[in-house]
């Protein structure tokens, strides 16, 4: 087995022959240095790689470090972080994260033969970016106690369920609002969105901040239209204090670089 394997971040175009200089110092997963691999018939099109140590990216230690937040988090930034240099300057088809391959030669390989479907991809996406919209359903907390306006005539337990009825009613209202809120930012993406994937939920720890994660869509949008469609989208919450809308972006498109691979998929646009 050999000691390093070729640890492959996004596919580029690099027209110009520009990405070599801005790669030029940047370090990647493992704190290595990153490099482009290219192949003779299209020269424009490149593969962003990294040495990285292999025992760390066999299938047993991958699975292991899967469960490492720490491991998981610094070779997500280090992803992060690379193709974001390559986004500054070009059009970008992020990989997943953890993408290896046994040398350059298998990424070669492995270019050569998705030349054509990579080179129509990276043409669709040219000028566009990725925004993230979650929106959360912030449901009023439960209380202790009898309320200020309750019956003082009530026995406790017929207080407790007037209580808990009027949650109930507070937490459906909610949850109307956040439905409301996201026919408002479909409506508003409309105009400028040319797609969109919907991700699962998030929950437990990757949903930070207060409220239930409802909605979890990624959008793509012409750069020319990116503040159009962040300012619409934060409008849409505004008068319903119990939904919390989170903008996120531009981002390289991430959600739109293997469109097969997005489940569930749903045109912005009809």
């Amino acid at each position: 087995m050999t000691d390093v394997v070729s640890y492959a971040y996004a596919v580029a175009r690099d027209v110009e022959g520009v990405l070599e200089d801005a790669l030029t110092g940047l370090r990647g997963v493992a704190d290595a240095p990153v490099r482009l691999v290219r192949v003779a018939r299209a020269p424009d099109v490149v593969v962003a790689v990294s040495p990285v140590p292999a025992p760390d990216f066999d299938e047993v230690a991958l699975r292991a470090h899967l469960e490492d937040l720490d491991w998981l988090e610094a070779v997500a930034r280090a992803h992060h972080r690379v193709i974001e240099a390559l986004a500054a300057h070009t059009t970008v088809l992020p990989l997943r994260l953890a993408t290896v391959y046994l040398d350059d030669q298998r990424v070669r390989q492995m270019l050569e033969a998705r030349l054509e479907a990579f080179a129509t991809r990276l043409s669709d996406l040219a000028g566009q970016v990725e925004w993230g919209v979650k929106i959360y359903a912030v449901a009023p907390a439960a209380t202790e106690g009898p309320e200020p306006s309750a019956d003082p005539g009530l026995s406790p337990g017929r207080a407790y369920l007037s209580r808990r009825r009027a949650q109930r009613h507070a937490r459906e209202d909610t949850y109307r609002d956040a439905e409301q809120v996201a026919r408002r930012i479909e409506d508003a993406a409309r105009e400028v969105a040319v797609d969109r994937v919907q991700h699962r939920a998030q929950q437990g720890e990757l949903a930070r901040g207060p409220g239930e994660n409802v909605v979890n869509d990624s959008y793509l949008v012409p750069m020319a239209h990116a503040e159009q469609f962040r300012s619409g989208v934060l409008r849409a919450a505004e008068g319903l204090p119990g939904v919390r809308v989170e903008v996120t972006g531009p981002w390289a498109p991430y959600s739109f670089a293997t469109p097969e691979e997005a489940v569930p998929r749903k045109r912005a646009v009809p």
